[in-house]
C-alpha cells in the first residue's frame, strides 16, 4: 500500500540509508523511473525495429505543506534556493525495516512551486531529479 511508503532525506553524499530522516508530510509522492531508448535494429531483424536500454532517468515528485518550523520544508526549500543537491531516498517501507527497497541518491530540487488554494493548506509541489545514483537499497536487518 502506498501508506506504507517512505520518503527519507538528508545532507548530500550520505550514503547509508539509515542514517536519513523520514519526510512525514510528504503526500502524494510519485517516483518516476524510465530510461533511454537506441535504435540497435539490423536487417537481420527481419524488418522488425530494435530496441536497447541507454541510460536511466529517476526524479521524485511530492507536495509538503508550507511549515517553516517543519526540518525538511526547510532542508528542500534550502537546496531550491541555493541550487545543492540533497540525498533523497524513496522506499517501500522504513529505512529499518527488512525488505524495504528503493533508490537513494542526491537529487536537485528542479521545480518548487507553492499553491495556496483558499480552502486548503498552501503546499509546495517538489519536483527532485537525480544527480547522482548511491544505490537501489534493500534494507536487511
Amino acid at each position: 500500500m502506498g501508506k506504507d511508503c517512505k520518503l527519507y532525506y538528508g545532507t548530500a553524499g550520505e550514503s547509508a540509508v539509515g542514517n536519513l530522516t523520514e519526510l512525514e508530510k510528504a503526500k502524494d509522492v510519485k517516483l518516476n523511473l524510465g530510461a533511454g531508448e537506441a535504435e540497435v535494429g539490423t536487417r537481420a531483424n527481419g524488418g522488425w525495429e530494435a530496441s536497447a536500454q541507454t541510460r536511466k532517468t529517476l526524479s521524485i515528485d511530492f507536495d509538503i505543506p508550507v511549515d517553516t518550523s517543519d526540518a525538511a520544508y526547510t532542508a528542500i526549500k534550502a537546496a531550491y534556493l541555493a541550487g545543492t543537491m540533497i540525498c533523497l531516498a524513496a522506499l517501500t517501507g522504513a529505512n529499518d525495516a527488512a525488505g524495504s527497497e528503493g533508490p537513494m541518491g542526491d537529487f536537485a530540487i528542479i521545480d518548487f512551486p507553492r499553491e495556496e488554494p483558499l480552502g486548503d493548506e498552501a503546499t509546495i509541489s517538489v519536483t527532485a531529479k537525480l544527480h547522482s545514483f548511491t544505490e537501489w537499497c534493500v534494507v536487511s536487518v
